[in-house]
């Protein structure tokens, strides 16, 4: 027999289950970011390498490999939280290397944009996927009271 107490405990779970895969519907949307990607330049290459921590959090860092030793110049957090879908860069020297909050403003299963209008540089993050293999990413906003836009195509490499 369902009692009130009954059913209004299988509401709540139901609820609460339902809130909790909604949750992380925006974090799988980007799970397609994990490996390695290579962008290459003039001087060398950058990379950034991606893995799930938690069912809610990708990290990842941007290094360059020099002489066979690996220097990382930023560590990022991609996590979800209360709904919402944070990329949180802690740049070396930038910031006192603390880390900034970067909201995201559009998501989806090819792209996703981040911003944060009080921010020097760059107010917007974006990466779009191009294919399996090939992104782009990009940091955009006011640099000296002129709009800047920097791209970093990059390649899979793992």
């Amino acid at each position: 027999m369902i009692t009130k107490r009954n059913f209004l405990t299988a509401s709540a779970l139901l609820i609460l289950f339902g809130c909790a895969v909604q949750q992380n519907k925006n974090i799988q949307k980007t799970e397609w970011l994990i490996g390695t990607w290579e962008h290459k330049t003039a001087k060398g290459s950058i990379y950034e390498t991606w893995r799930k921590t938690v069912k809610n959090e990708l990290t990842g860092k941007s290094y360059i490999l020099k002489n066979n030793d690996t220097i990382v110049f930023e560590e990022i957090r991609l996590v979800e939280e209360n709904g919402k879908l944070y990329y949180i860069p802690a740049v070396k020297d930038q910031n006192g290397g603390q880390p900034v909050r970067f909201e995201s403003r559009l998501i989806s299963q090819k792209e996703f944009v981040f911003e944060n209008r009080t921010h020097d540089f760059p107010q917007v993050i974006s990466y779009q996927k191009i294919n399996e293999d090939s992104l782009n990413a990009e940091i955009s906003g006011l640099k000296n009271g002129k709009e800047n836009r920097r791209k970093f195509p990059m390649k899979r490499i793992k």
